[in-house]
């Protein structure tokens, strides 16, 4: 077990399965509860297909895709340049959205949600998956994947859900940072 001293936090580092901290989410927009279609970005996250691809990917019924709410992930398995191994985001910009089927969507039971989209911004969770994926049979970069495999992929969290919300509080200010002085490079280079 791997220990990690700090002057607040004295604990342990665990790896636990995905399934032990996260339950898959199936839930279907059946009575059209949602018509925002939504795709997964690497740099964006969770974002309207309407603005990502100026244009509806998603078919005008959307009542057999997956409703996702705020504050829950999903998988996209579909490789590229940023994402190796697929992207793996939390929905924070809408309170709720469609999914296509393709993804495997989860919700955290027992993990600090901040500190997962932090843990899965780094490649720490590429060799667990690259262990279990196999390439679709069309070998168009997506990925093989069995639910019931990637919920048994393992996570690397700290034991405490203090340090865990530390970290991904630390983490999201730091991307807030960036954020604003990449707009003020903006705005001063105009």
């Amino acid at each position: 077990m791997i220990r990690q001293t700090s002057r607040k936090y004295a604990s342990a580092w665990e790896q636990r399965k995905l399934g032990d901290i996260a339950e898959r989410v199936t839930r279907k927009n059946e009575n059209n509860e949602s018509d925002l279609p939504l795709t997964i970005s690497a740099q964006h996250g969770l974002i309207d297909q309407r603005l990502f691809f100026n244009a509806q990917v998603a078919s005008r019924d959307m009542s057999g895709y997956y409703l996702l709410r705020q504050g829950e992930f999903a998988y996209n398995k579909s490789t590229s340049a940023d994402s190796p191994w697929g992207a793996i985001k939390r929905l924070t910009r809408y309170e709720k959205g469609c999914v296509s089927t393709l993804y495997i969507c989860f919700a955290l039971l027992n993990a600090n949600p901040d500190y997962l989209v932090t843990y899965y911004e780094t490649n720490r969770w590429h060799k667990a998956v690259q262990m279990i994926a196999a390439e679709g049979a069309r070998n168009h970069g997506l990925l093989n994947i069995a639910p019931d495999d990637f919920f048994d992929t393992m996570v690397s969290l700290p034991e405490s859900q203090a340090e865990q919300q530390t970290i991904g509080a630390f983490f999201s200010r730091l991307d807030s940072l960036i954020t604003l002085h990449q707009r003020k490079r903006l705005w001063f280079a105009k």
